[in-house]
């Protein structure tokens, strides 16, 4: 009987230790989940680390609406993804941070292949939740003036497209691109750590969608 009451004493002390350890976690989530939503956030939560938070949007699913901030040349604008899908086929390729390494030699890539894009009436645009104050200048220098980049502050659109992930304690856009047709649908989403893989497959996705619409 002694006994019972022993092991009934530490199981309680043990699951009570657990309640408060459970907590303490969801307050980090939550907290971190409000940071997240105006660019602060680190994943402070040490279960999550340098994993992917979100898989990617998946092909044949919608995609979501957006408008926002940036730059082509140099130059500010405003991107709207509904009115650009008026014109033809979006590429749309998300990037974690302007002027790091892989993102400069994916935005050559980009630069160097936008002509082939626009012979097929695609339109490229870069979004990124990093160096967003940057944009910018990245738009004219690395991407050579040719297509628009945006600035995601707080990683709302790459949420909207699972295109998160965390380094350390930040949370950025993951590197995924689509091929995002006319009628909203994704033909291709695509999602690789290697930057220059990005273009020619997205390109091989236009391709591909424009010679059936033909």
């Amino acid at each position: 009987m002694f006994r019972l009451m022993v092991v009934a004493f530490t199981l309680a002390g043990w699951l009570k230790s657990m309640t408060k350890k459970s907590v303490l976690r969801a307050v980090m989530i939550r907290s971190c989940t409000a940071l997240a939503a105006v660019g602060l956030c680190a994943t402070a939560v040490p279960l999550v680390g340098a994993q992917r938070a979100l898989a990617a949007l998946a092909q044949g699913e919608t995609a979501p609406d957006f408008t926002l901030q940036g730059a082509l040349g140099g130059k500010l604008l405003t991107f709207s993804l509904k009115d650009a899908l008026k014109k033809g086929p979006v590429v749309l390729y998300f990037f974690p941070a302007a002027f790091t390494k892989g993102c400069t030699l994916e935005a050559h890539a980009f630069a160097e292949a936008t002509e082939d894009f626009a012979k097929q009436g695609a339109t490229v645009v870069g979004v990124t939740a990093g160096n967003v104050d940057r944009v910018a200048e990245f738009s004219k220098e690395e991407c050579r003036s040719k297509f628009a980049v945006l600035a995601d502050p707080g990683a709302k659109v790459a949420g909207l497209y699972k295109s998160l992930s965390s380094q350390g304690m930040f949370l950025h856009s993951d590197r995924s691109s689509y091929v995002i047709t006319p009628d909203d649908k994704i033909v291709l989403s695509y999602t690789s750590q290697d930057p220059e893989t990005h273009v020619s497959k997205t390109l091989d996705a236009v391709t591909a969608w424009h010679a059936s619409a033909q």
